[in-house]
């Protein structure tokens, strides 16, 4: 059953707040106004009167919530910064206690309840690729973008990612993992920061993916438009974009279904017994024993890069022409190979072919930017970015990728991933 609730009131709540300078704050909460639409769920069914055992609640949609805060005996405006922050916090708190799929639980009649109680269903691996065309927040310079990354909105539940210093379109290339409990109805929220160092840090968009937009078991990369309020999707400014990778593997779901390389020729016992997620008791223990696991595996091969061509090339000089050659870089080994110039050409062909032996396949990346060949030196014409994720599962790609940061062009590239060993790094 779910209806619509509006409360207000004025209750007596005091907070103790406690900042990061050791400051103790008491913050009172009033005029709290409210409204929103709970789930009640009424099971199980019982023989005897009221013929169900125990009544769930939880908000399935918050509308409105509104409170006002104010610093017992002075006032919270008084302190910079804060009553913003705190007011965040207090929000996701309350809004995490009660929102599905986080549920209360009233017993009716005695019994043993716990199978109604919240319990992870599943995994949600993120790889936070990069981002481009970031808005600047700065006056001198450019932005210092960080993101954070959640399923619930819960400080132990967040994700953060390094800063990027200057950088509007930064790369980062880094993993997290969250715990799913409800695969139908959760989503993966991002948001991207302005790092301001003691200062606040600066909103610059946000974006979410809705987990059941993901087949288990399989790999999605996502470009996501970044927008100021999720609520309100049509954002006339331009805020930039934000590139994922996400593999969602629920529990009880076959290993090689949600094993990246469980269609490469290797031993899939000893990945199994690497990197497979078993249910454990708790959340917290499933989130300490699956993030131990995958810090311990490398995975080792050769990635045969061959450049064969680009093709609608944006031109770099007077007569309508470009001299482009292709520079290769591993970004973790920082390994760079480059292919030879071909001269006065829009279109031209290299049919180069390229060997890396990469030490974590995991987590490197390849950066492929293309370049103008000048007398005087080089002129930035694009590049494209790629983690090894499809190359490892598939084996072999052969695919056409758009340039970013230029106006045209595309690059047509064949990757072939040759395995070597897989095991835990000592």
């Amino acid at each position: 059953m779910e209806l619509e609730l509006q409360w207000d009131g004025n209750p007596n709540i005091v907070l103790d707040i406690k900042t990061v300078l050791g400051v103790a704050l008491p913050i009172q909460v009033k005029n709290i106004a409210f409204t929103g639409v709970f789930r009640l769920i009424f099971k199980p069914l019982v023989e005897e009167f009221p013929c169900f055992g125990a009544i769930c609640y939880s908000l399935r949609e918050k509308k409105k919530l509104d409170f006002t805060l104010k610093v017992v005996g002075g006032e919270l405006s008084s302190i910079p910064g804060i009553s913003d922050a705190i007011e965040d916090t207090i929000r996701d708190a309350i809004e995490d206690s009660l929102t599905w799929p986080v549920r209360k639980i009233v017993p009716i009649v005695p019994g043993d309840y716990s199978d109604l109680e919240l319990k992870p269903v599943g995994i949600l691996e993120v790889k936070l690729v990069q981002a481009k065309g970031l808005t600047n927040k700065d006056i001198i310079g450019k932005s210092d973008p960080f993101a954070r990354l959640y399923i619930r909105p819960i400080r132990e539940r967040m994700k953060r990612s390094k800063t990027i210093n200057n950088d509007l379109d930064p790369i980062w290339n880094e993993n997290f993992e969250f715990i799913v409990e409800d695969a139908s109805t959760q989503h993966l929220v991002v948001k991207i920061y302005d790092d301001e160092g003691v200062q606040n840090s600066e909103f610059i968009g946000m974006a979410q993916v809705k987990l059941n937009e993901l087949q288990p078991g399989k790999v999605k990369d996502v470009w996501l438009k970044l927008v100021k309020d999720l609520e309100i999707q049509r954002d006339r400014k331009d805020r930039g974009q934000v590139r994922l990778e996400l593999l969602y593997c629920p529990f009880g779901m076959e290993n090689e279904a949600c094993n990246l390389f469980s269609n490469r020729r290797l031993s899939l016992t000893t990945l199994e017994k690497a990197i497979g997620t078993e249910a454990s008791p708790g959340a917290s223990e499933i989130e300490r024993t699956s993030t131990q696991k995958k810090k311990d595996v490398i995975v080792r091969g050769v990635l045969s890069v061959t450049v064969i061509s680009a093709e609608d090339l944006p031109a770099m000089d007077v007569m309508g022409k470009a001299d482009p050659f292709v520079v290769l870089t591993m970004k973790k080994m920082d390994i760079r190979k480059k292919t030879r110039v071909v001269n006065e050409s829009l279109n031209p062909v290299w049919n180069q072919t390229f060997d890396f032996v990469v030490e974590d396949g995991l987590h490197d990346m390849l950066i492929l930017e293309l370049y103008d060949h000048d007398t005087f030196g080089k002129d930035y014409m694009g590049r494209c970015i790629m983690t090894l994720t499809r190359v490892i599962t598939e084996g072999e790609v052969r695919d056409s990728f758009p340039l970013e940061g230029a106006k045209s062009g595309r690059l047509n590239l064949y990757l072939k991933w040759t395995p070597q060993t897989i095991f835990r790094d000592p």
